[in-house]
């Protein structure tokens, strides 16, 4: 039976968290809100409630969402060889709204998707988040709304697209701001330097740059250095019908995210919403996925 609890209630609040960890232990559906948008979240080291999860969305495991911790200091827990520079930008930008793509540690058991070996990490600016965070461990969080559809700002807006495939939501309000627009997280990819921008969301560029100066934005690319050219006679040059050339495809996937992507939920979660709010997770098809 699905429950929606009034979190601005402190009495609803806390019997909303009890419910809400009950059915993370259960292998069900939660949805909460974070500081962007309103997430979908499951037990991330659930098979079954992950798919759970990308089934209400009506997203495929290409489309993996990110993961939402609680501190910090679960980076280390869940990604390896974290990158100092990653480190930085997670000291500079959490909790907010920064999803980092990182190389998932080889030893976790979970199956998040098709995440390539990576993971869309965030943690995210909320009370409410972070408290049934500190209860239930690492969480999948994609935003909480149907692929294709607009983010939702509040629980109802949730629940008219989710419905009865989510045990609980959890009523906060609107989320960020009343009157303002649906804003996903920032996902960067730290898996390889320089780091690139693979969704614009809260976190600007220039803000980002203000940590990691070699940042790449959304379609940028490295810039080559300046050389002079080789001097030539007309003998050693080819006739134009001889000479090749190549084309390099870059693609990026959603790890929200979040909701994730994409609030990944996580925001948007994981893509990995990054991809998997990840990571991710989660340019991604679904721009306001956590």
């Amino acid at each position: 039976m699905t429950t929606t609890y009034n979190c601005t209630s402190d009495d609803q609040r806390a019997e909303g968290l009890q419910h809400a960890q009950r059915a993370i232990s259960e292998k069900k559906c939660i949805v909460m809100p974070t500081d962007t948008v309103y997430g979908i979240a499951a037990d991330a080291f659930s098979p079954l409630a992950v798919t759970m999860l990308l089934a209400s969305k009506g997203r495929s495991r290409q489309m993996p969402p990110p993961v939402l911790i609680p501190r910090i200091n679960a980076l280390d827990g869940l990604a390896t060889d974290v990158p100092a520079d990653a480190r930085a930008l997670a000291q500079a930008f959490w909790p907010g709204g920064l999803t980092l793509i990182l190389h998932a540690q080889p030893s976790l058991d979970w199956d998040l998707g098709e995440t390539k070996g990576t993971v869309a990490l965030r943690m995210p600016d909320d009370h409410i988040a972070l408290d049934l965070l500190g209860m239930t461990g690492p969480l999948a969080v994609s935003s909480a709304n149907r692929t294709g559809q607009e983010a939702a700002q509040t629980a109802s807006e949730a629940r008219l697209q989710l419905a009865e495939s989510v045990e609980v939501y959890l009523e906060g309000g609107f989320r960020p701001v009343k009157g303002t627009a649906a804003q996903p997280s920032t996902i960067v990819d730290a898996t390889s330097t320089p780091f690139r921008v693979v969704r614009q969301g809260a976190i600007e560029l220039e803000r980002l740059r203000e940590i990691v100066p070699s940042m790449l934005g959304i379609g940028e690319t490295i810039p080559a250095e300046a050389e002079p050219a080789p001097e030539v006679t007309p003998a050693e040059v080819a006739p134009a019908d001889q000479a090749e050339g190549s084309a390099v495809e870059e693609t990026a996937q959603e790890t929200g995210v979040p909701e994730a992507s994409t609030e990944s939920a996580a925001p948007d979660a994981v893509v990995p919403d990054a991809p998997s709010e990840a990571a991710a997770s989660e340019a991604p098809s679904e721009a306001k996925t956590e």
